[in-house]
Protein backbone atom coordinates (compact mmCIF):
# COMPACT_ATOMS: atom_id res chain seq x y z
CA UNK A 1 0.00 0.00 0.00
CA UNK A 2 1.52 3.69 -0.64
CA UNK A 3 0.73 6.46 2.12
CA UNK A 4 -2.89 7.60 -0.36
CA UNK A 5 -4.43 4.10 -0.12
CA UNK A 6 -3.02 3.68 3.97
CA UNK A 7 -4.79 6.69 4.78
CA UNK A 8 -7.85 6.22 2.96
CA UNK A 9 -8.40 2.74 4.43
CA UNK A 10 -7.51 4.16 7.94
CA UNK A 11 -10.66 6.89 7.96
CA UNK A 12 -12.75 3.91 5.83
CA UNK A 13 -12.08 1.20 8.44
CA UNK A 14 -10.53 -1.18 5.89
CA UNK A 15 -7.39 -2.57 7.10
CA UNK A 16 -4.59 -1.28 6.07
CA UNK A 17 -0.54 -2.56 6.59
CA UNK A 18 0.75 0.39 8.73
CA UNK A 19 -0.29 3.62 10.50
CA UNK A 20 0.44 6.33 8.14
CA UNK A 21 2.82 9.01 9.95
CA UNK A 22 1.08 12.41 9.59
CA UNK A 23 2.13 16.18 9.84
CA UNK A 24 0.37 19.42 9.39
CA UNK A 25 3.08 21.75 8.59
CA UNK A 26 5.32 24.16 10.38
CA UNK A 27 5.47 27.53 11.46
CA UNK A 28 7.95 29.41 9.38
CA UNK A 29 9.77 30.68 12.44
CA UNK A 30 10.25 26.73 12.91
CA UNK A 31 11.68 26.58 10.02
CA UNK A 32 13.63 28.70 9.80
CA UNK A 33 15.27 27.88 13.44
CA UNK A 34 15.95 24.10 12.16
CA UNK A 35 17.72 25.69 9.05
CA UNK A 36 19.84 28.05 11.34
CA UNK A 37 20.83 24.72 13.79
CA UNK A 38 21.74 22.56 10.34
CA UNK A 39 19.06 20.40 9.96
CA UNK A 40 17.72 21.35 6.48
CA UNK A 41 18.93 24.24 4.10
CA UNK A 42 17.81 27.37 3.79
CA UNK A 43 16.21 27.44 0.60
CA UNK A 44 13.78 24.31 1.75
CA UNK A 45 13.07 26.94 4.22
CA UNK A 46 11.81 29.51 2.12
CA UNK A 47 10.44 27.95 -0.32
CA UNK A 48 8.05 25.70 2.29
CA UNK A 49 4.31 24.97 1.44
CA UNK A 50 1.68 22.93 2.23
CA UNK A 51 2.65 20.17 0.10
CA UNK A 52 4.66 21.24 -2.26
CA UNK A 53 8.28 20.38 -3.16
CA UNK A 54 9.73 21.60 -0.02
CA UNK A 55 7.34 19.93 1.89
CA UNK A 56 8.20 16.80 0.86
CA UNK A 57 11.28 16.50 1.36
CA UNK A 58 10.98 18.13 4.59
CA UNK A 59 8.70 15.54 5.60
CA UNK A 60 11.26 12.51 4.18
CA UNK A 61 13.95 14.01 6.09
CA UNK A 62 12.01 13.91 9.34
CA UNK A 63 10.33 10.18 8.24
CA UNK A 64 6.85 11.88 8.03
CA UNK A 65 4.85 10.24 5.18
CA UNK A 66 2.73 13.12 4.27
CA UNK A 67 1.00 16.25 5.36
CA UNK A 68 -2.54 16.17 5.53
CA UNK A 69 -3.43 19.60 4.84
CA UNK A 70 -2.13 18.99 1.25
CA UNK A 71 -5.45 20.59 -1.26
CA UNK A 72 -6.04 21.90 -4.30
CA UNK A 73 -8.98 24.22 -5.79
CA UNK A 74 -10.07 27.82 -6.81
CA UNK A 75 -9.53 30.80 -5.39
CA UNK A 76 -12.51 31.56 -3.22
CA UNK A 77 -11.24 34.46 -1.42
CA UNK A 78 -11.08 38.05 -2.62
CA UNK A 79 -10.24 38.39 -6.11
CA UNK A 80 -8.70 40.69 -6.44
CA UNK A 81 -6.84 40.61 -2.98
CA UNK A 82 -7.43 44.04 -1.41
CA UNK A 83 -3.70 45.40 -2.15
CA UNK A 84 -1.08 45.15 1.06
CA UNK A 85 0.04 47.93 2.58
CA UNK A 86 2.20 49.58 5.57
CA UNK A 87 -0.35 52.24 6.21
CA UNK A 88 2.01 53.93 9.45
CA UNK A 89 5.76 53.17 10.71
CA UNK A 90 6.80 53.59 14.93
CA UNK A 91 9.79 54.01 16.59
CA UNK A 92 10.08 50.76 18.12
CA UNK A 93 9.64 48.79 14.54
CA UNK A 94 6.02 48.22 14.57
CA UNK A 95 4.15 48.81 11.34
CA UNK A 96 0.27 49.58 10.75
CA UNK A 97 -0.47 47.45 8.21
CA UNK A 98 -3.89 46.75 5.41
CA UNK A 99 -3.49 43.04 4.67
CA UNK A 100 -5.67 41.69 2.31
CA UNK A 101 -8.67 41.15 3.92
CA UNK A 102 -8.73 44.41 4.62
CA UNK A 103 -7.87 44.10 8.13
CA UNK A 104 -6.05 46.91 9.49
CA UNK A 105 -3.94 44.83 11.87
CA UNK A 106 -0.22 45.87 14.06
CA UNK A 107 2.73 44.22 13.18
CA UNK A 108 5.54 44.00 16.05
CA UNK A 109 8.89 43.02 15.38
CA UNK A 110 9.88 39.42 16.82
CA UNK A 111 6.42 38.31 17.19
CA UNK A 112 5.13 35.38 15.32
CA UNK A 113 1.76 35.02 16.70
CA UNK A 114 -1.69 36.33 15.26
CA UNK A 115 -1.06 40.58 14.49
CA UNK A 116 -3.30 42.62 16.56
CA UNK A 117 -6.28 43.65 14.52
CA UNK A 118 -7.10 47.30 14.93
CA UNK A 119 -9.83 48.14 12.54
CA UNK A 120 -11.64 46.80 9.27
CA UNK A 121 -12.43 48.31 5.67
CA UNK A 122 -15.61 46.60 5.90
CA UNK A 123 -18.04 48.57 8.38
CA UNK A 124 -21.93 48.15 6.53
CA UNK A 125 -23.17 47.93 3.32
CA UNK A 126 -21.77 50.64 1.60
CA UNK A 127 -18.08 49.10 1.99
CA UNK A 128 -19.70 45.59 1.14
CA UNK A 129 -21.32 46.57 -2.15
CA UNK A 130 -18.17 48.75 -3.27
CA UNK A 131 -15.36 46.87 -1.94
CA UNK A 132 -16.21 43.09 -1.39
CA UNK A 133 -19.19 41.53 -3.16
CA UNK A 134 -17.45 42.36 -6.30
CA UNK A 135 -14.36 40.51 -5.40
CA UNK A 136 -16.58 37.39 -4.15
CA UNK A 137 -18.07 36.64 -7.65
CA UNK A 138 -17.31 33.74 -10.00
CA UNK A 139 -14.92 33.83 -12.60
CA UNK A 140 -13.31 31.52 -14.54
CA UNK A 141 -9.72 33.17 -13.97
CA UNK A 142 -10.19 31.92 -10.38
CA UNK A 143 -9.78 28.10 -11.79
CA UNK A 144 -7.06 29.14 -14.13
CA UNK A 145 -4.71 30.52 -11.85
CA UNK A 146 -4.96 27.03 -9.61
CA UNK A 147 -1.68 25.29 -9.67
CA UNK A 148 -3.39 21.81 -10.99
CA UNK A 149 -0.95 19.97 -12.92
CA UNK A 150 -1.97 17.39 -14.62
CA UNK A 151 -0.15 14.35 -12.79
CA UNK A 152 -1.61 15.38 -9.14
CA UNK A 153 -5.13 15.02 -10.75
CA UNK A 154 -4.77 11.11 -11.01
CA UNK A 155 -5.51 9.18 -7.86
CA UNK A 156 -3.18 5.94 -8.80
CA UNK A 157 -0.46 8.51 -9.36
CA UNK A 158 -0.20 9.75 -6.54
CA UNK A 159 1.31 8.91 -3.73
CA UNK A 160 -0.75 11.03 -0.91
CA UNK A 161 -3.90 11.96 -0.68
CA UNK A 162 -5.36 14.97 -1.85
CA UNK A 163 -7.77 17.29 -0.52
CA UNK A 164 -10.28 19.90 -2.48
CA UNK A 165 -10.71 23.14 -0.90
CA UNK A 166 -13.52 24.12 -0.84
CA UNK A 167 -13.40 27.33 1.07
CA UNK A 168 -14.39 28.72 4.30
CA UNK A 169 -18.07 29.81 5.02
CA UNK A 170 -18.05 32.08 7.76
CA UNK A 171 -13.92 32.41 8.99
CA UNK A 172 -13.69 34.09 5.91
CA UNK A 173 -16.58 36.83 6.83
CA UNK A 174 -14.87 37.07 10.20
CA UNK A 175 -11.40 38.17 8.89
CA UNK A 176 -13.25 40.87 6.17
CA UNK A 177 -15.07 42.54 9.41
CA UNK A 178 -13.51 41.26 12.65
CA UNK A 179 -15.31 39.40 15.06
CA UNK A 180 -16.58 42.28 16.95
CA UNK A 181 -17.86 43.24 13.97
CA UNK A 182 -19.45 39.64 13.17
CA UNK A 183 -21.14 39.84 16.19
CA UNK A 184 -23.02 43.10 16.01
CA UNK A 185 -24.13 42.44 12.31
CA UNK A 186 -25.60 39.18 13.80
CA UNK A 187 -27.98 41.95 15.89
CA UNK A 188 -27.63 45.06 13.54
CA UNK A 189 -27.98 44.25 10.12
CA UNK A 190 -28.80 40.44 9.77
CA UNK A 191 -30.12 41.11 6.61
CA UNK A 192 -26.84 42.44 5.40
CA UNK A 193 -25.16 39.14 7.06
CA UNK A 194 -27.64 36.72 5.53
CA UNK A 195 -26.12 38.59 2.10
CA UNK A 196 -22.92 37.65 3.16
CA UNK A 197 -22.87 34.34 4.15
CA UNK A 198 -25.16 33.68 0.80
CA UNK A 199 -22.45 34.96 -1.29
CA UNK A 200 -19.29 33.62 0.50
CA UNK A 201 -21.41 30.08 0.04
CA UNK A 202 -22.27 30.45 -3.24
CA UNK A 203 -18.34 30.93 -4.58
CA UNK A 204 -17.19 28.34 -2.47
CA UNK A 205 -20.16 25.88 -4.23
CA UNK A 206 -19.16 27.66 -7.47
CA UNK A 207 -15.43 27.45 -7.25
CA UNK A 208 -16.01 23.46 -6.33
CA UNK A 209 -18.24 22.38 -8.58
CA UNK A 210 -16.19 24.47 -11.58
CA UNK A 211 -12.93 22.76 -10.34
CA UNK A 212 -14.48 18.96 -10.35
CA UNK A 213 -16.02 19.49 -13.76
CA UNK A 214 -12.62 20.54 -14.78
CA UNK A 215 -11.23 17.00 -14.29
CA UNK A 216 -10.23 16.99 -10.38
CA UNK A 217 -10.13 14.21 -8.55
CA UNK A 218 -9.26 14.53 -4.79
CA UNK A 219 -9.57 12.25 -2.65
CA UNK A 220 -11.42 14.43 0.26
CA UNK A 221 -12.90 17.79 0.88
CA UNK A 222 -11.65 20.22 2.91
CA UNK A 223 -13.37 22.87 4.59
CA UNK A 224 -11.51 26.31 6.53
CA UNK A 225 -13.64 28.23 9.43
CA UNK A 226 -11.33 28.80 12.39
CA UNK A 227 -14.50 29.99 14.60
CA UNK A 228 -13.38 28.55 18.12
CA UNK A 229 -11.24 29.45 20.98
CA UNK A 230 -10.15 27.88 23.91
CA UNK A 231 -14.20 27.65 25.72
CA UNK A 232 -16.07 27.09 22.44
CA UNK A 233 -17.55 29.12 19.19
CA UNK A 234 -16.84 32.32 18.69
CA UNK A 235 -20.52 32.24 17.20
CA UNK A 236 -23.84 31.05 18.48
CA UNK A 237 -24.25 27.32 17.54
CA UNK A 238 -27.52 28.19 16.72
CA UNK A 239 -26.73 30.55 14.28
CA UNK A 240 -24.30 28.46 13.04
CA UNK A 241 -26.48 25.81 12.33
CA UNK A 242 -29.22 27.87 10.49
CA UNK A 243 -27.26 30.27 8.51
CA UNK A 244 -23.88 27.55 8.01
CA UNK A 245 -25.87 23.89 7.67
CA UNK A 246 -27.49 24.67 3.85
CA UNK A 247 -24.18 25.77 2.59
CA UNK A 248 -21.90 23.21 3.81
CA UNK A 249 -25.20 20.60 2.96
CA UNK A 250 -24.70 21.69 -1.23
CA UNK A 251 -21.25 21.55 -1.09
CA UNK A 252 -21.04 18.18 0.36
CA UNK A 253 -23.78 17.12 -1.80
CA UNK A 254 -22.15 18.03 -4.57
CA UNK A 255 -18.71 16.25 -3.66
CA UNK A 256 -20.91 13.04 -3.08
CA UNK A 257 -22.07 13.03 -6.43
CA UNK A 258 -18.73 12.73 -7.51
CA UNK A 259 -18.06 9.89 -5.50
CA UNK A 260 -16.06 11.98 -2.50
CA UNK A 261 -17.07 11.00 1.04
CA UNK A 262 -14.65 11.99 3.51
CA UNK A 263 -15.09 15.56 4.16
CA UNK A 264 -12.60 17.45 6.59
CA UNK A 265 -13.08 20.73 8.79
CA UNK A 266 -9.86 22.37 10.08
CA UNK A 267 -11.12 24.26 12.67
CA UNK A 268 -8.84 25.09 15.80
CA UNK A 269 -10.12 25.83 19.40
CA UNK A 270 -13.15 24.03 21.81
CA UNK A 271 -15.44 22.56 18.23
CA UNK A 272 -17.35 20.31 20.57
CA UNK A 273 -20.81 22.70 20.07
CA UNK A 274 -19.95 22.84 16.48
CA UNK A 275 -19.35 19.06 15.71
CA UNK A 276 -23.59 18.42 15.55
CA UNK A 277 -23.91 20.83 12.23
CA UNK A 278 -20.83 19.84 10.50
CA UNK A 279 -21.85 15.46 10.88
CA UNK A 280 -25.65 16.79 10.08
CA UNK A 281 -24.29 18.28 6.82
CA UNK A 282 -21.60 15.38 5.73
CA UNK A 283 -18.92 17.09 7.26
CA UNK A 284 -17.08 14.23 8.78
CA UNK A 285 -13.42 14.23 9.44
CA UNK A 286 -12.44 16.83 12.39
CA UNK A 287 -9.10 18.33 12.24
CA UNK A 288 -6.71 18.76 13.60
CA UNK A 289 -8.55 18.25 16.78
CA UNK A 290 -6.36 20.69 19.07
CA UNK A 291 -5.82 19.38 22.62
CA UNK A 292 -5.44 22.51 24.03
CA UNK A 293 -6.15 23.54 28.22
CA UNK A 294 -9.26 21.76 26.80
CA UNK A 295 -7.93 18.55 26.49
CA UNK A 296 -9.78 17.36 23.27
CA UNK A 297 -9.95 14.16 22.07
CA UNK A 298 -11.85 12.21 18.85
CA UNK A 299 -12.62 9.32 22.16
CA UNK A 300 -15.73 11.28 23.36
CA UNK A 301 -16.90 12.43 20.55
CA UNK A 302 -17.05 8.72 19.22
CA UNK A 303 -18.86 8.04 22.00
CA UNK A 304 -21.57 10.47 21.18
CA UNK A 305 -21.73 10.06 17.37
CA UNK A 306 -20.59 7.55 16.46
CA UNK A 307 -18.34 5.70 13.27
CA UNK A 308 -19.54 7.92 11.02
CA UNK A 309 -17.11 10.89 12.70
CA UNK A 310 -13.31 10.59 11.86
CA UNK A 311 -10.60 12.82 13.14
CA UNK A 312 -6.83 13.73 11.74
CA UNK A 313 -5.05 15.09 14.94
CA UNK A 314 -5.12 15.45 18.38
CA UNK A 315 -1.47 14.25 18.80
CA UNK A 316 -0.47 17.53 21.40
CA UNK A 317 2.43 18.63 19.25
CA UNK A 318 3.80 20.28 23.21
CA UNK A 319 5.62 17.16 23.44
CA UNK A 320 8.02 17.93 21.15
CA UNK A 321 9.59 20.89 23.27
CA UNK A 322 10.39 18.32 25.80
CA UNK A 323 12.07 15.36 25.26
CA UNK A 324 11.88 11.25 24.19
CA UNK A 325 9.71 10.42 27.62
CA UNK A 326 7.21 12.87 26.30
CA UNK A 327 7.12 12.09 23.41
CA UNK A 328 6.64 8.47 24.51
CA UNK A 329 4.21 9.20 26.68
CA UNK A 330 2.04 10.87 23.99
CA UNK A 331 2.45 8.44 21.78
CA UNK A 332 1.42 5.89 24.59
CA UNK A 333 -2.10 8.32 25.31
CA UNK A 334 -2.33 7.58 21.17
CA UNK A 335 -2.81 4.06 21.45
CA UNK A 336 -6.59 3.35 22.68
CA UNK A 337 -7.58 6.29 20.07
CA UNK A 338 -5.95 4.52 16.98
CA UNK A 339 -7.55 1.05 18.23
CA UNK A 340 -10.83 3.20 17.85
CA UNK A 341 -10.06 3.22 13.77
CA UNK A 342 -11.03 6.19 11.78
CA UNK A 343 -8.25 8.28 13.39
CA UNK A 344 -5.06 9.14 11.97
CA UNK A 345 -2.50 10.73 14.68
CA UNK A 346 -1.75 13.99 13.82
CA UNK A 347 0.21 16.74 15.78
CA UNK A 348 -2.68 19.40 16.73
CA UNK A 349 -1.51 22.11 15.17
CA UNK A 350 1.54 23.80 12.84
CA UNK A 351 4.82 22.18 14.57
CA UNK A 352 6.19 25.09 17.23
CA UNK A 353 9.41 26.79 16.87
CA UNK A 354 10.55 25.66 20.53
CA UNK A 355 9.86 21.63 18.76
CA UNK A 356 13.29 20.07 18.57
CA UNK A 357 14.10 18.81 15.47
CA UNK A 358 15.27 15.47 17.29
CA UNK A 359 12.36 14.73 19.16
CA UNK A 360 10.16 15.26 16.18
CA UNK A 361 12.23 12.81 14.38
CA UNK A 362 11.98 10.32 17.51
CA UNK A 363 7.93 10.71 16.99
CA UNK A 364 8.07 9.62 13.87
CA UNK A 365 10.30 6.55 14.68
CA UNK A 366 8.25 5.50 17.57
CA UNK A 367 4.98 5.82 15.60
CA UNK A 368 6.13 3.29 13.33
CA UNK A 369 7.79 0.69 15.76
CA UNK A 370 4.31 1.30 17.94
CA UNK A 371 1.97 1.51 14.93
CA UNK A 372 3.50 -0.56 12.34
Amino acid sequence: MNHRERALAVLNYQPYDRLPIVHFGFWQETLEQWADEGHISHRLAATWGDGNRADREISRQLSFDFNWSSTFGANLGLYPAIRRRVLEKFPDGSQKVLDNNGAIILVKPGIVSIPTELDHLLKGRAEWEKLYRPRLQWSEGRLRRTKMPGKILEPEQREAPLGLACGSLIGGIRNYVGLVGLSYLTADDPALLDEMIETVAGLCHQGSQATLEAGARPDFGHFWEDICYRAGPLVNPRFFRAKMGPGYRRITDLLHAHGIYLVSVDCDGKIDALIPTWLENGVNVMFPIEVGVWGASIAPWREQYGRELRGVGGMDKRAFAQDYAAVDAEIERLKPLVDLGGYLPCPDHRIAPDAKWENVQYYCERMRQVFG
